[in-house]
């Protein structure tokens, strides 16, 4: 049988650079590694279908699926995770210095269907008492004029969304006191150029990431990988081909993370800081399939429906392909 021939659009991360380089190759495909900044990948995956597979935001891969026709399947694959509460921005005008100060205040969002702001508006829900329909949201280009949603959304009539000016930013508005807070995936640049006018609500973040995770057990995973549904139907069996092979990769970087020999990351305490993942997380800290995050996945959905993402509560078994979610045992 020939080898498919299959485009695959992700960042290049350590964790799928064994794909990048061919040393990993899924079973029965030959993969066109497109490295790319995740905005793009999602811009011209969601607006254009350009790939046949890519990596692809979780919050928006789950709102293409109230489509009719839904456009991609997933495989139970994370290449992105992240704890979010370092990605709460205030401004100093705001007086905010605590969370359940948050509500009422009015906070940007690059774009609202973001996984990140999901994950950050879910949490400050469950932890902090601040509902996600209690605050009025401003959404467009953080560093940029011009931004919206990839995905259009119709929100319930209790969330306020509004885009803000066409020469407007968020980052500027933030350090200006236009807005009060910022959620985001990237630190905006007026953190680092204002420090005087943009702080962290929570500047001892890691210790407070680290007390959440030991309480919920949740490494919030915020990117899945994506394939369009009709290579998929014509191909059912690359879902499970693409899933051994990212997860190969994934062992090989595990590996390279452990070594003693050389550090293969320019990390001073490189080891010091993986014996404190697994001793805090065990040794699989960054799981891959589906029956080790189902719990993370649980809560993910119950954010996006309360936060009027998605029309209906979806079980974890809706998001990925089927053949994805159990595999052979001898």
């Amino acid at each position: 049988m020939n080898r498919l021939h299959l485009t695959l659009a992700c960042w290049d991360y350590d964790r799928v650079a064994a794909l990048a380089s061919g040393e990993v190759r899924p079973d029965g495909i030959d993969l066109v590694f497109l490295t790319q900044p995740v905005e793009e990948t999602f811009f011209r995956m969601l607006r254009h279908r350009e790939f046949d597979i890519a990596e692809m935001s979780l919050s928006s891969y789950t709102v293409s699926l109230a489509r009719e026709d839904p456009p991609f399947i997933a495989i139970p694959v994370f290449p992105s995770r992240f704890f979010r509460h370092s990605s709460i921005y205030v401004s100093a005008k705001s007086g905010i210095t605590e969370p359940r100060q948050l509500a009422g205040r009015r906070v940007g969002v690059p774009e609202y269907q973001m996984t990140a702001p999901v994950w950050i508006r879910g949490l400050l829900s469950d932890e902090y008492g601040v509902r996600a329909e209690s605050v009025e949201y401003l959404s467009g280009g953080e560093e940029q004029t011009g931004r919206d949603e990839k995905l259009k959304i119709s929100l319930p009539p209790r969330f306020r969304l509004r885009p803000i000016g066409p020469r407007q930013t968020l980052s500027q508005m933030l350090a200006d006191g236009e807005i009060d807070a910022l959620y985001t995936a990237r630190a905006p640049s007026t953190f680092h150029t204002r420090p005087g006018d943009v702080r962290r609500l929570f500047p001892d973040f890691a210790a407070v990431e680290q007390d959440y995770f030991r309480r919920t057990r949740i490494f919030p995973m915020m990117h899945t990988v994506v394939i369009r549904r009709e290579v998929y139907r014509a191909n059912p069996w690359i879902a499970q081909s693409l899933s051994k092979a990212f997860a190969a990769a994934q062992r090989k970087t595990y590996r390279d993370l452990a070594e003693t020999a050389a550090l293969k990351s320019m990390l001073p305490w490189l080891l010091a800081h993986v014996e404190e993942a697994r001793r805090e997380m065990g040794d699989d800290w960054w799981p891959y399939g589906f029956a080790a995050n189902r719990q993370a996945l649980e809560t993910f959905l119950r954010y996006h429906h309360e936060q009027g993402l998605s029309p209906r509560l979806l079980e974890p078994e809706a998001l990925f392909a089927p053949e994805t979610l159990e595999s052979f045992v001898i």
